[in-house]
């Protein structure tokens, strides 16, 4: 059993927020997409995509790992459909992690910067790599961390749904939460914003529900001047 709690917060910056979540524990789906584009686009593309996963993944004959990648190809052509259908939407997209539970493990399909961390007895871990200049390039070039949060391409990512066809998902399985483990989802406008191991201590909290806690981590990022839209999707094995 999978306790689960969503919560997002357009910061203390922005104007809207593009940031989408879902989460459907009887289906075992949990979504976030982080968008982007001009005016009003960056909403339309992260909820579009969100609930394109949801409808794919409803109606797949199977739920596993071929549901799970389809259904991402197909927000991918769903938000590039739409812009291509409307020029005040034309160059939106967004960031997309799945999580789909199958049997007692968790399968993740991630596509740009918005990240799937595993919290258990061994510390706090990312699960999935940003698909961004800083992860592909700037750390293979020799860059410090000091020099990446303020270097000029550190927002640029290297794929995203609605960037064009040719689509790089990455996939991880195998995933299994004992109980007590949680599973968090996040856009960058918390792990870029709050660190790893203030984002463990918040999980890590004693007796406190899920809302608590996410509650906690958006409020971490507002702390430290929520430059961007902030959302937590927080899993707990019960």
């Amino acid at each position: 059993m999978l306790e689960a709690c969503a919560l997002s917060d357009k910061g203390c910056v922005r104007a809207n927020n593009e940031d989408y979540s879902l989460i459907d524990p009887e289906m075992g789906l949990y979504v976030l997409a982080d968008g982007m584009g001009g005016a009003k686009a960056g909403e339309r593309a992260s909820r579009l995509a969100v609930e394109t996963v949801s409808a794919s993944i409803l109606t797949a004959a199977n739920r596993d790992s071929q549901a799970l990648l389809v259904a991402v190809e197909e927000a991918n052509r769903r938000v590039l459909d739409a812009a291509g259908g409307d020029p005040a939407l034309e160059g939106m997209g967004t960031t997309l992690v799945v999580a789909l539970e199958v049997g007692d493990e968790l399968l993740i399909a991630s596509v740009g910067d918005s990240r799937a961390y595993l919290l258990d007895h061994n510390g706090l871990r990312a699960i999935t790599e940003d698909q961004s200049w800083v992860n592909e390039v700037g750390r293979p070039l020799g860059l410090n961390e000091e020099a990446l949060r303020t270097h000029p391409m550190r927002h640029v990512l290297t794929m995203a749904i609605g960037a064009g066809n040719a689509l790089e998902i990455n996939y991880y399985h195998d995933i299994r939460l004992r109980t007590g483990d949680m599973l968090l989802m996040c856009s960058d406008g918390l792990h870029g914003v709050v660190d790893e191991p203030r984002i463990e201590a918040i999980l890590r909290a004693p007796n406190q529900t899920l809302d608590v806690k996410t509650r906690g981590l958006i409020d971490a990022a507002r702390g430290a001047g929520g430059p961007d839209n902030i959302t937590a999707v927080l899993l707990r094995a019960a």
